[in-house]
């Protein structure tokens, strides 16, 4: 009987190449520096978050007159406070609480201290008020400045206002540099010469100059419209930089088929050009961020800033100028101000090294 030979098929699978997104974030995670910078901001996102829960004279949850309210939210918004307001608490709560209902119980935030005023005397059972410029201590941990305000709690609620002017500001100036970028790079002519022209002229005039003469023209300015004048200024380089990506990628046979297609040249735009351009985009993006912490900071130091009550590192560096031996007025915020700046601009950095292979080798720095 003859044996016929047996025959061995062998499959072989591909292996699905990772996608863009995801090998860059391979390639950002080697970098030491970049991903703890990342961790770092991260941390002064949670600390920004929970503020009133680190840090204030309001507590966090607390009973009263059978109901539960968060008074402590009322350092985001006011509204919260109403029902305090309105039985005249005067932001007094823990002799306050007691004497208008026995019954009532609070969470208190870890550190009992207020970013806007002065604790008083007995105002917590049994503590002292604070000291006028007084030197870091056990109740006060970075000091107090020359109202008697605490900067630990200064410093603390004053993270939520350097991140929310990096964020909104930059994503205020990505919104506008990445439209008009994305405008003048695919459709070129006079639609580029015109937004190239109004680039350059933006680009001419200095960035501060510009922010202090739009505040001078607003009678009352709030935090909310610095970040709008910020973002409206700080998106020229962003829009140069889409406006080359744009013109580079719709060289592309992809672009051309698409046409081919009858594609609407909005789709081509938006869902075939933009996820394509958005990498090396992310990077001025990031710098942004740091530049925008640093223009607030400067604008406070000057006295241009967040007006009054948010609390501004900024600020503090402006009260400490005026008596140099108040030192933790500015090496606490001044320490803030170069760790933070320093963070986005690393993570610009790993960014910059994760998404151009050019820059690849090396990694892991």
């Amino acid at each position: 009987m003859n044996s016929q030979p047996e025959t061995t098929i062998e499959i072989t699978m591909l292996k699905k190449s990772p996608g863009f997104w995801k090998e860059a974030w391979g390639q950002f995670r080697q970098r030491k520096l970049a991903m703890t910078a990342l961790a770092f901001v991260l941390f002064l996102a949670l600390v920004a978050f929970f503020s009133p829960a680190i840090v204030g004279t309001k507590p966090i949850i607390a009973k009263y007159k059978g109901n539960l309210y968060f008074p402590a939210m009322g350092y985001f918004s006011p509204s919260w406070e109403a029902v305090f307001t309105k039985d005249h608490f005067q932001k007094r709560y823990p002799n306050t609480l007691k004497e208008k209902d026995p019954e009532s119980w609070a969470i208190w935030p870890l550190n009992f201290n207020d970013p806007t005023r002065q604790v008083e005397e007995d105002e917590w059972p049994g503590r002292p008020a604070n000291p006028q410029a007084g030197e870091p201590s056990s109740l006060n941990f970075f000091g107090t400045d020359t109202r008697g305000v605490d900067v630990f709690a200064q410093m603390v609620h004053g993270t939520r206002t350097a991140l929310l002017v990096g964020f909104v500001s930059m994503g205020i100036a990505s919104a506008i540099g990445i439209t008009l970028g994305a405008l003048a790079g695919f459709f070129g002519g006079w639609v580029d010469t015109v937004i190239s022209r109004i680039i350059e002229v933006v680009m001419c005039i200095p960035a501060l100059v510009l922010i202090l003469a739009l505040i001078a023209v607003i009678e009352s300015p709030n935090i909310w419209q610095m970040m709008a004048v910020i973002g409206m200024t700080g998106w020229t380089g962003i829009a140069r930089l889409t406006r080359a990506e744009f013109l580079k990628l719709k060289q592309m046979e992809y672009v051309a088929a698409a046409r081919v297609l009858g594609v609407p040249n909005t789709r081509i735009m938006y869902k075939y050009l933009l996820p394509n351009a958005l990498a090396p985009v992310l990077v001025p993006i990031t710098f942004g961020i740091a530049a925008a912490i640093l223009i607030e900071s400067g604008l406070s130091y000057l006295g241009f800033g967040a007006p009054p009550p948010n609390p501004s590192w900024g600020k503090l560096l402006r009260l400490g100028q005026s008596n140099y031996q108040n030192w933790w007025l500015i090496l606490f915020p001044g320490l803030s101000i170069f760790f933070t700046v320093l963070a986005y601009n690393l993570i610009g950095e790993g960014l910059q090294e994760a998404t151009d292979p050019r820059l690849r080798e090396g990694g892991g720095k």
